[in-house]
Parts: structure tokens; sequence; C-alpha cells
């Protein structure tokens, strides 16, 4: 895992196709993350990506285990979009990671909110479209599989964004705005909180 305490750096092994992460105290300064948490965060992700990186494919994976009652698959692809919006690569390694995640979980409003967005906005325009939005909500019920209740199909999600889509579109263009999501979100305080726990669920 970590090195000794006088260095604070990663233990790694020296190959040249791994990724060698930054100082733990360097980490601890970039995130909201105690020492403690990004030990047993790493412990975690060099356990799941051996190499220091993880890859779409391997993402997938990961993430299917935490929804093993329906097909997360499209899901993840959203989610690790996202992540690669901000790397500007086909990979993330562990500073990426946990920089994301800590973010996700512990940042501000705001910081919460654009993510979310931005996992709406899948072409990156800075607006969300219907269609980009039936495309989510159509992954999240496949996620979600058998607990959703009512359950649901491809009609109830397109009935379930058409609501949606119009209580938000409050210029009634056709298209989200950053602006018009925050403040939809900020009129209803639990609507919020649900997005805040990643149940994205609009």
């Amino acid at each position: 895992m970590f090195g000794g305490a006088e260095n604070g750096d990663f233990e790694e092994e020296h190959h040249v196709a791994r990724h060698r992460p930054e100082r733990l105290d360097a980490l601890c300064r970039n995130t909201n993350f105690s020492r403690k948490e990004i030990r047993l965060m790493y412990q975690g992700f060099k356990q799941e990506c051996p190499t220091g990186v993880v890859s779409e494919d391997s993402f997938k994976e990961i993430f299917s285990q935490f929804f093993p009652q329906g097909d997360a698959t499209q899901y993840a692809h959203y989610v690790f979009h996202t992540f690669k919006q901000s790397t500007h690569s086909g990979t993330l390694n562990f500073e990426q990671f946990i920089g994301l995640l800590s973010r996700l979980s512990r940042g501000t409003i705001k910081e919460k909110l654009k993510w979310i967005f931005g996992l709406y906005d899948i072409n990156g325009d800075g607006f969300i479209s219907k269609q980009e939005m039936l495309l989510i909500v159509s992954a999240i019920y496949d996620m979600l599989g058998h607990y959703t209740d009512p359950a649901v199909d491809e009609h109830s999600a397109r009935e379930h964004v058409e609501r949606v889509f119009h209580q938000i579109d409050s210029k009634k263009d056709g298209l989200i705005s950053f602006d018009e999501f925050m403040e939809w979100c900020q009129k209803d305080e639990n609507r919020t909180r649900s997005l805040f726990m990643l149940d994205t669920i609009l």
C-alpha cells in the first residue's frame, strides 16, 4: 500500500506499465479525504486495478458488482464518460479517480450539480436534450432492474422524461441549460438531496 511514514509515498513495484500515484500528503491536500480514507480506497483500487489505472471495461465490471439485479453496463458507460471528459484520456488513474470522487461525495452543491448535469449532457454541448435525458433514465432503469417499483419499461421511462423535461425546460426551447437545471433542483430540497445520494433519476 503506502511506503514509510517519512515520505508518505505509495508502495509500488517498479514496472514500466504501472502508474505511480502522488504522495499521500499531496492527495490529502487535493481532496476532501483523510489519510486513512485514502489508504483504504487505494487498497481497494489496487486490488481491482493492479496496473494502477482503470479502463472503461474494468470500470463496468466493478460497477456491475454493485447492481447485480440489473444491467449496469450502459449507465457505467455514461458515468465513465463524465470521468473521461475531466481527464481527457481513455483510462483513470488513482489520483483522478479520488479527485472526482471527492467532488462528488464531499464537494460543494454546485460541483455536485455540475457533475450530474454533465452525466445527462452526453454530447458535452452544455445543454441536455430530451433524447439525452431518455438515454440516461433508461440506463438507470436497466441498472436498477426489478428493484424499480412500480416496474418500468421503455414506455414508462419515456413518459417520466416527458413530464420532468417540461418542468425543467423553463424557456420551452427543447433544451435544458445548467442554469435551468440548477434552478429546478434548488426549488425542492428533497429533489436535491436525492440527487446528491447519486440517485440520479430526475
